[in-house]
């Protein structure tokens, strides 16, 4: 460990008597929290721009030094300290970033909301939570009106009323000192926009989060690269460690409050990104509205929801070797890579995975071959904290080739036994997407009184495309079983993605 510690400091400038000094002094100062990051950021990166939104641009001494300064306030203002309950209701910009590090150099767990929620499930969080401040949006203004929530709240932006913003041009006393704190925890609520959610708890430990720090440097490439654009939620797990890594890095990090196409493809003009966090819905846009300002990119890294090959295929064609598949959950954090090169090996593959990861598969209860299919059951040092069995059931299932090399098959309650036979979706749609009028599929099972399940499809046909079920039909009867023809095939104009740009088939259900 202490070797990877080394390798890490080397990485990031702080191998020299004079970088080691900043670190110990950096952590006596603040701590073991997520400030001591950007504290030791500031002290190696200075002047370099760190954060660029949409309303202003700051460089590490500018992050730094707001971030202190709003962490006295805070405690000054509101009494933010230890063991407090804050929640982020906010989407991506300076104030959600500069909140998140001043709150946990107070010591206070943070909990990252999803902004897309429903009232009712905010309503829900509240009730069960217990939250001791919370920092929202003024658009979601009304969630706050209509909630029983009645604590200490503030707006992340406002031009007069009491936001965090705001908070910065309060005048407080320079000298005054905050006590080192290393109790603050980023606390993920997962479950999407419906049902009940669940706390995924993670500790920050620079020991912990060695491996996949150093596993994104060299897989990805990171350290030649000067400026990234974080499209991905900031909220959502995968967002969120990225920001971290491109912040211990010293590059620039460009986010938006949302993303239209059009905007994130500017962005990436005007400020010559790099590498960029995206969902593959996003990809898919991006490449429709403007190839040309796409052309800066050489590290396009994709997660939080699957791949298609059409679009691995389409990428590669026209970008060349960009794009990178990670695998993650809220709870066990990133476990596998598929690199440009991985990808080449085959478009189906999420990777390898990463140092540090145990991971098995298995089926009723047994740790199954190579080929065989089943659950992903995960261990690793950066996992949430949350039970005394360290093996995390994913709830993805999929296979390891001969090669080592891991297949995702779609989701536990995905699986569609049909006559007896286990039917995986996903394969059917990997088949689908490939059809040249198709622009978008899913596949889900329905109940059949004959078999048991069947499939049904759902087919979003290209622009100016016409589709017909028999035609499609016959299309696909060489390519697939006779057991994974879809029973029924709808065609809609548009199918539903959830706030992180995956197909919702809660809904088609």
């Amino acid at each position: 460990m202490i070797v990877k510690l080394l390798q890490v400091l080397h990485k990031i400038n702080l191998l020299s008597l004079f970088g080691l000094y900043r670190f110990i002094s950096s952590i006596y100062k603040e701590g073991i929290n997520i400030m001591l990051l950007l504290n030791i950021a500031e002290r190696t990166y200075g002047d370099k721009i760190a954060l660029v939104d949409g309303n202003e641009t700051l460089s590490y001494k500018q992050l730094s030094a707001q971030c202190q300064k709003l962490s006295i306030v805070l405690k000054e203002s509101y009494n933010i300290q230890d063991g407090h309950r804050v929640a982020f209701l906010c989407k991506n910009h300076v104030s959600l970033v500069q909140s998140i590090f001043a709150v946990s150099r107070l010591g206070a767990d943070i909990y990252l909301l999803n902004s897309e929620m429903s009232k009712s499930q905010f309503n829900q969080l509240v009730e069960e939570h217990h939250f001791d401040f919370l920092i929202y949006d003024f658009e979601l203004n009304a969630y706050m009106e209509e909630s029983p929530y009645r604590k200490a709240n503030i707006l992340s932006y406002h031009d007069t009323l009491p936001a965090i913003n705001n908070l910065l041009h309060t005048t407080v006393d320079k000298n005054q000192k905050i006590p080192r704190s290393s109790t603050s925890k980023i606390i993920l609520l997962t479950g999407g926009t419906t049902g009940k959610s669940k706390e995924v708890t993670h500790k920050p430990s620079i020991l912990n989060f060695l491996n996949p720090f150093l596993t994104l440097l060299n897989r990805l490439n990171l350290l030649t690269y000067n400026t990234a654009y974080i499209a991905t939620p900031i909220y959502h797990g995968y967002g969120l460690a990225i920001l971290f890594t491109f912040i211990a890095l010293g590059k620039k990090v460009v986010i938006n409050d949302r993303f239209n196409a059009e905007n994130a493809c500017r962005l990436i003009r005007e400020h010559n990104v790099e590498v960029m966090t995206v969902v593959p819905l996003m990809i898919n846009r991006m490449l429709q509205t403007s190839l040309e300002d796409l052309k800066s990119l050489v590290c396009i890294a994709s997660g939080g929801a699957k791949l298609n090959t059409k679009l691995v295929e389409e990428v590669s064609r026209k970008l060349g070797d960009v794009l990178y598949n990670l695998y993650g959950t809220s709870e066990a954090g990133l476990n596998i890579i598929a690199t440009p090169q991985d990808l080449k090996y085959s478009t189906h593959t999420i990777g390898k995975e990463i140092k540090g990861v145990q991971l098995k598969i298995v089926h009723h209860n047994k740790e199954v071959e190579d080929g065989k299919i089943g659950q992903f059951y995960i261990k690793n040092k950066w996992s949430m904290k949350n039970g005394q069995n360290p093996w995390i059931k994913t709830g993805d299932l999929g296979y390891r080739d001969s090669n080592g090399y891991y297949f995702l098959c779609g989701r536990t309650d995905d699986m569609v036994v049909s006559a007896g036979v286990n039917i995986y979706p996903i394969d059917v749609e990997q088949v689908l997407i490939h059809h040249p009028f198709i622009e978008d599929v899913a596949v889900i099972g329905i109940s059949d009184e004959k078999y048991g399940q069947s499939l049904k499809a759902f087919i979003q046909p290209r622009a100016n495309e016409s589709l017909h079920k028999e035609a499609l039909i016959e299309w696909l009867r060489p390519r697939v079983a006779r057991f994974q023809l879809p029973k029924d095939i709808v065609f809609v104009h548009q199918l539903p993605y959830t706030a992180l740009g995956k197909i919702d088939k809660k809904q088609l259900r």
